[in-house]
C-alpha cells in the first residue's frame, strides 16, 4: 500500500510577530516542520508532500538538502481543504494519505502509525482529543450509536454542539482514491468562506464509509503553535519528556527543569552509560554520547561530542564536535572546538581553547592557552598563556609536540614547528624553529635592568 503524507505549512503565523515562517521556528533546536517530517519518515511514507505559501522560498531553502520532499504552492490561503488540493495531482491514485500540519510538531510516530492502520478503502482514521476547554476547535459530532457523522467548526457550531468536548485535531488518514473524488467537490459556503478539509468527514459518512477515531497518549501531541507563549509551553513539555527518558536510564539530573536537550536537524540522540551526573543549566545538542560515570558541571554546552567513561566537565565549559577519552578533566571555562581529540587522562583547564588538535594521554593544557592544528604526544605539559600560532592570515599550519615535552608559560609556537621528545621550551619564548629531543629552547629578548629609573609622575594642575 502506498502511503502519501501531506504536510500543510502555508500559514503566515502572524501572531508569532516574526519574519521567519512559523514552521521554521524551533522546538528543542529543530524547526517544527523538521519534527513533522521526521515523524512522517518514521512511518516509512512513500512520498512527502509539503504545501507552502507564506515565506515559501525560506521554507524550501531551509530543507533544500532533503530530496525526499515534493513541494506544492498554495498562493492564496483558502482553507485546509484548498491546501490539500494543491498537492492532489502529485498523490498516488490509491493507498492512504496521511494529513499533518507543519505547526503541530510533536505527534509521535507510534500515534501516526496507529492512525494509518485504521485507514482502508472503507474507513478513515481520525485523530481526536477530549478537552475541558474546547474553545476554537472543531467539534466531533456523533449519532446515537456513537458513530462519527461530521465535524463542525467552532464558528459554525450550534449552542448544543459547542458543549461537545471531543475535538478535531485535523490529523487524519484517508483512502487516497476517495480524496481524489471528494476534494474537488468541497464548498466554501461557511462562516469563514474557506474550503474546510473537515467537510470530507460528512462526505465519507454519506458514502457509507466508517470514521474511526484515535486519541493520542499525550494531549500535547496535538498542540499547534500560533504564538510565542504556545511555543514556550510546548518546548517545556517536550524537554520534560526528553529529560525523563534520561532519568529512566539512570542519569542523575540535579534539576530536570534546567536541562535542555536539542536533537537538531540531524535527528541527534543522547546516549548515556551508567551513573552519569548532570548539573543545572546544561544544554545537550545533536549527537551526544556520555560514558559511564561522566559528570557534567553547571552551565555547560555539549554538542555533537563523545565523552568516555570517568570524564569530568567542570562548570561553564563548551564542547563542540569533539571526542574525549576516559578519565579526562575539562574546564572550568574550557572550550573544545571541532576536531579536538583528547586521549585518556588528558586535561584541558580553565580558559583554554582547543581546535583541530590531538592531546595525548596524560597531557595537560591547564591555563589560558590556545591549541589549534596541533599534534601533542603523551605526558606533555603546556604552560599557562601558551599559543600555537597556526594561522598566517591565509593558511593554517601544524604544530607537533612529542611525548614528555615541557612548554614554559607565555610561549608562542609559530607553526609549522616541531618540539622533540622530552624537550623544554623556556617560559616567554617565541619558537620558530624545530627543537630536537631533550633540547632546551630559549627564544626571548635579553633582560636589561636600568638603575635610577624614574617613574612618570602626574603633573600638578
Amino acid at each position: 500500500m502506498t502511503i502519501d503524507v501531506v504536510v500543510l505549512a502555508a500559514g503566515q503565523g502572524s501572531r508569532m510577530k516574526s519574519q521567519l515562517p512559523k514552521v521554521l521556528h524551533p522546538i528543542a533546536g529543530k524547526p517544527m516542520l523538521a519534527h513533522v517530517l521526521d515523524s512522517a519518515k518514521a512511518v516509512q511514507a512513500d512520498k512527502l508532500h509539503v504545501v507552502i505559501g507564506h515565506g515559501a522560498e525560506k521554507v524550501e531553502q531551509a530543507f533544500s538538502a532533503d530530496d525526499t520532499i515534493s513541494w506544492a504552492l498554495q498562493a492564496e490561503q483558502k482553507g485546509t481543504g484548498h491546501a490539500v488540493m494543491m498537492a492532489l495531482e502529485n498523490l498516488a491514485p490509491s493507498g492512504t494519505t496521511l494529513i499533518l500540519y507543519g505547526d503541530v510538531p510533536l505527534t509521535k510516530p507510534e500515534t501516526l502509525q496507529s492512525l494509518i492502520d485504521l485507514a482502508n478503502d472503507q474507513q478513515l482514521g481520525l485523530l481526536t482529543v477530549t478537552m475541558q476547554d474546547s474553545t476554537g476547535y472543531g467539534r466531533i459530532v456523533r449519532n446515537e450509536s456513537g458513530k462519527v457523522t461530521s465535524i463542525v467548526e467552532h464558528k459554525d457550531a450550534s449552542p448544543e454542539q459547542l458543549e461537545i468536548k471531543e475535538v478535531n485535531t485535523g490529523i487524519l488518514a484517508v483512502p487516497t482514491a476517495k480524496l481524489h473524488a471528494w476534494l474537488p467537490t468541497l464548498s466554501n459556503d461557511n462562516a469563514q468562506g474557506e474550503y474546510y478539509l473537515t467537510d470530507i468527514i460528512a462526505m465519507a459518512v454519506e458514502s457509507g464509509l466508517t470514521v474511526e477515531t484515535l486519541q493520542p497518549e499525550f494531549e500535547q501531541e496535538t498542540y499547534g503553535v500560533n504564538n510565542r507563549q504556545q511555543q514556550a509551553e510546548l518546548e517545556r513539555w517536550y524537554q520534560g519528556r526528553l529529560v525523563e527518558e534520561l532519568m529512566v536510564q539512570g542519569v542523575t539530573v540535579y534539576d530536570p527543569a534546567r536541562l535542555d536537550i536539542r536533537p537538531t536537524r540531524s535527528n541527534g540522540k543522547v546516549s548515556v552509560g551508567k551513573d552519569v551526573v548532570i548539573d543545572v543549566n546544561v544544554i545537550l545538542e545533536g549527537d551526544v554520547e556520555l560514558g559511564d560515570g561522566v559528570v557534567i558541571g553547571p552551565n555547560c554546552v555539549i554538542k555533537n561530542a563523545k565523552l568516555a567513561a570517568g570524564t569530568r566537565v567542570e562548570a561553564f565549559s563548551h564542547i563542540d564536535d569533539a571526542v574525549v577519552a576516559e578519565s579526562c578533566v575539562i574546564g572550568p571555562y574550557a572550550r573544545l572546538r571541532p576536531g579536538a581529540n583528547l586521549a585518556n587522562q588528558a586535561k584541558v583547564g580553565n580558559f583554554c581553547e582547543v581546535k583541530k588538535a590531538n592531546i595525548g594521554e596524560g597531557s595537560k593544557v591547564n591555563h589560558l592557552t590556545y591549541i589549534g592544528d596541533a599534534e601533542i604526544g603523551k605526558d606533555v605539559n603546556i604552560g599557562a598563556g601558551t599559543i600555537t600560532c597556526n594561522y598566517d592570515g591565509v593558511n593554517k599550519f601544524k604544530t607537533e609536540i612529542a611525548d614528555g615535552a615541557f612548554i614554559g608559560s607565555n610561549s608562542s609556537l609559530v607553526a609549522p614547528v616541531q618540539v622533540g621528545k622530552n624537550a623544554t621550551v623556556a617560559a616567554g619564548s617565541t619558537v620558530t624553529k624545530a627543537v630536537a629531543d631533550e633540547e632546551l629552547a630559549v627564544a626571548r629578548g635579553k633582560q636589561r635592568n636600568i638603575s635610577g629609573w624614574q617613574r612618570p609622575v602626574k603633573e600638578s594642575k
